[in-house]
């Protein structure tokens, strides 16, 4: 069973944190740490599996631990806990399992372990394409979208555009970013402006020797420099 540390600076946030992840049947221990600084203590001290950690504090703050964390040899896994939603995109591109807003609903947190447990406990659920969500931004409002339900992005400059069945939602991490991280979940790029889900691909449509793809009810093309490499991968996949 994993060992927990939950950071923040507000004591009273702190305890409540604790007090939730400690009573999840699921972990051993929670340890506790008032700033960044103590936290790295601990983590010297103690073989922690997941850290839960606030993001604004004085001195070093939550993404600069994390900083510090992913250059750990066996790095915890880390979910961020804050009052605030404008630090979704770098909780993002830091790799955090997932990003809860304060005050906690115990159901919400409870989740944000379940994603942690599947990293920690196994790697290969951790890859999974139903494991990872992306925060993005509407109206002022973060939510979070599941990797599973994309269909396929689309580059918008130095952003991305996510499609979903629901709509489409932009995400400030360029195309190319996503095509490399999202590789071993079946996303393919087919052109400078298109990466596809294979899973959602309905179609294959050729003429005069132009391949296009159907995916969510659109029409993708594919460029002739993308070809080749989609129908390797269709074809691998289909004799999987």
């Amino acid at each position: 069973m994993p060992c927990v540390l939950a950071v923040d600076d507000e004591p009273p946030a702190l305890r409540e944190l604790a007090h939730l992840l400690g009573g999840d049947e699921r972990v051993d221990r929670v340890l506790t740490a008032a700033d960044g600084a103590a936290a790295l203590r601990v983590l010297e001290q103690e073989d922690v599996d997941i850290v839960f950690l606030d993001i604004r504090m004085p001195g070093l703050s939550g993404l600069d631990l994390a900083r510090v964390l992913a250059r750990f040899r066996q790095p915890p896994a880390v979910v961020f806990v804050t009052a605030y939603d404008d630090h979704a995109v770098d909780a993002f591109d830091l790799r955090a399992v997932d990003y809860v807003m304060k005050p906690y609903r115990p159901e919400r947190l409870a989740a944000a372990l379940d994603r942690a447990l599947h990293q920690v406990e196994g790697p290969e659920e951790a890859g999974r394409t139903d494991d990872e969500t992306i925060p993005v931004e509407l109206g002022g409002v973060t939510r979070f979208v599941a990797r599973r339900d994309i269909v396929y992005v689309t580059a918008q400059g130095d952003y991305a555009r996510l499609h979903t069945a629901e709509g489409s939602h932009l995400l400030r991490v360029p195309l190319a970013t996503l095509e490399q991280r999202w590789a071993d979940a079946g996303f393919v790029r087919i052109h400078r402006s298109h990466l596809v889900a294979l899973q959602h691909v309905q179609e294959i449509r050729v003429e005069g020797g132009r391949y296009t793809v159907v995916v969510g009810g659109e029409q993708l093309s594919v460029s002739r420099r993308h070809t080749r490499d989609l129908r390797d991968l269709l074809v691998n996949r289909a004799g999987g």
